[in-house]
């Protein structure tokens, strides 16, 4: 199963219109996936999901990993080193909190064949896109079957995350098939913070920025990249609305100079790093090999990156250059950005 965020609420609209010009293929699409509201469902199905979702955020919070593994879907548990993963990673956050569960959604995927796009659109939606009851669902790739999603936030510890899980019934079981945490600050911020500092860069026209704020704020007020709400559809549309044309974006690449050697930046995107929010910036190598080397290039594209774009002084803490060869392979340095010259 794999996923991606969803659009916004005015392209969704855009959508469902394209859609609307073939009418058998809108029918097809609507009958092939559905999405159920806590409101809407059972008592039995609601309290079987609280209770399931719980003990599964408490075998996280222990490390037991081998049980969540027993208690995954097949195609889960052949695979599961990267839940394995996050559960080390998350697990001192979650160690020390309880689960509070958010009211649950109900996936229900029909027909023979896995969905390759199933957007789902779940609760009550206005005539101008998402209500603050509603939330939309983008996952590919997704076997017939039912699902939950169930979003739970980890209270009372010392790091607040949220925890997303995707649960599949078998039988008369809900078992784990997605494992997704995330934190909900950056140094005690949260996501309405970085969007009130993103409208403040733009107000002072650090439009890149405030881009990059508007990118921090949507990962931290999302519990998961492929789920939208009312608030990120709004911070989605803000961000487009700033979206500088001299930064890399959806493929592009943006050239720097350093002496006579021009580097090709493919990424450029906020990275909280402990308490500090970072910019990080990766740029085409041929070979990283030779660290010395790629080091002194990583240095050159830091400097030249904060002459191209001397805002980032105002907004990060410092600077973290990754040199990246065809097959993926990357060697990256950091520096404080009181310490760039």
């Amino acid at each position: 199963m794999a996923c991606d965020r969803p659009r916004s609420a005015w392209n969704r609209g855009i959508q469902r219109g394209c859609l609307g010009l073939a009418l058998l293929g809108a029918t097809v699409a609507v009958r092939a996936q559905t999405c159920q509201s806590a409101s809407d469902m059972d008592a039995a199905v609601r309290t079987a999901l609280d209770t399931n979702a719980k003990r599964y955020f408490d075998l996280a919070a222990r490390g037991e990993s081998a049980t969540l593994q027993q208690n995954s879907i097949a195609a889960v548990a052949g695979n599961f080193s990267g839940i394995e993963t996050a559960v080390k990673e998350n697990q001192p956050a979650f160690a020390g909190a309880h689960a509070a569960v958010r009211p649950p959604f109900v996936l229900t995927v029909e027909g023979s064949e896995p969905l390759e796009r199933a957007e789902f659109l779940c609760g009550v939606f206005g005539k101008s896109g998402q209500t603050s009851d509603s939330a939309v669902f983008m996952l590919h790739n997704l076997p017939p079957g039912k699902y939950a999603a169930v979003i739970m936030d980890a209270q009372g510890g010392h790091d607040p995350r949220t925890l997303t899980l995707i649960l599949q019934q078998v039988g008369m079981d809900w078992k784990l098939a997605g494992f997704y945490a995330r934190p909900v600050q950056v140094n005690g911020h949260d996501g309405a913070w970085f969007a009130q500092r993103a409208r403040n860069f733009k107000a002072k026209a650090q439009n890149r920025n405030a881009w990059l704020y508007y990118r921090e704020a949507t990962a931290l007020s999302a519990p998961a990249d492929f789920m939208s709400t009312l608030v990120t559809d709004k911070l989605y549309d803000e961000m487009q609305a700033v979206q500088p044309s001299d930064m890399p974006v959806n493929g592009t690449t943006v050239d720097v100079s350093a002496g006579a050697k021009t580097y090709h930046l493919t990424e450029i995107f906020p990275l909280a790093v402990g308490n500090d929010l970072d910019v990080v910036a990766k740029y085409q190598a041929a070979d990283v090999s030779n660290t010395a080397q790629t080091y002194q290039d990583n240095l050159f594209v830091t400097k030249a990156l904060l002459a191209k774009f001397p805002e980032f002084r105002d907004a990060f803490a410092g600077v973290i250059v990754r040199a990246v060869e065809p097959s993926g392979r990357d060697y990256g340095s950091l520096m404080a950005m009181k310490d760039v010259k």
